[in-house]
């Protein structure tokens, strides 16, 4: 039995990594596991939530599969991807799917250029019809200061586990990412020294499961995990 454990990121919830989920569930007979991590999900209650309870929800997942799967795939998006990250480094992973991994964090070059983009729409009157700005209105207010805290403590403390991970490592980013440096996809190539397959989503933002290039990602993530190789050749980067 193949077990599948994809981990959601910061102030989201699995349906920030669903379409990847259901697709993996569809073409697969695989145990494919999204837990909501402690105070996320569609209602976010975040205050007073340590970072330890994040990695402990992961944590517990990753357990039951280790116990009753012969192999297990972890995916993590953003945040996720940091806490895969651990996992990966600390259980027996036979791949591991890195998606827009927070590894570096707030790209406010690309965060004024959205900003931008904002204030056009609203002059147009289109701002209400853009999903970026949506999930940014209902998220606002949702999130005190102290759990930004517990969010770059997470970074922290999984950061140095990158270079304890020993299985082939897929990791895809988007260009356009708002939130983190897309240069950080380089930074985590050269920290983790297992091997890497790179792929950068040239119209991809930050939400790269829900975005234009979601088809591709799907596609080139179940490539990886699937195949007896990786989908690229050795330190290539490929641009879609």
């Amino acid at each position: 039995m193949i077990g599948c454990l994809c981990i959601h990121g910061y102030t989201g919830g699995p349906y920030e990594v669903e379409p990847l989920a259901e697709r993996l569930k569809e073409k697969t007979d695989w145990q494919v596991v999204v837990p909501c991590l402690p105070g996320h999900g569609n209602t976010l209650a975040l205050k007073g939530v340590p970072f330890e309870q994040w990695v402990s929800a992961a944590e517990d997942e990753m357990k039951k599969l280790v116990n009753k799967c012969d192999s297990v795939y972890v995916i993590g998006f953003s945040m996720g991807g940091m806490i895969a990250s651990y996992l990966a480094a600390k259980y027996k992973v036979n791949k591991l799917a890195l998606l827009s991994p927070a590894g570096k964090y707030l790209n406010f070059k690309q965060m004024g250029i959205e900003i931008g983009r904002f204030m056009v729409k609203g002059v147009k009157g289109q701002l209400k019809q853009d999903p970026l700005y949506s999930n940014y209105k209902e998220k606002f207010g949702s999130v005190p200061f102290t759990s930004i805290r517990e969010f770059q403590k997470c970074v922290r403390f999984t950061r140095p586990y990158l270079r304890k991970i020993e299985c082939p490592v897929l990791i895809a980013q988007g260009r356009q990412d708002s939130m983190v440096p897309y240069k950080t996809l380089h930074y985590l190539d050269k920290e983790i020294t297992a091997e890497t397959d790179l792929i950068l989503y040239d119209q991809s933002k930050h939400h790269i499961c829900l975005g234009e290039e979601k088809e591709e990602l799907i596609q080139n993530v179940y490539s990886f995990l699937t195949s007896e190789k990786g989908v690229l050749d050795e330190g290539e980067v490929v641009l879609q």
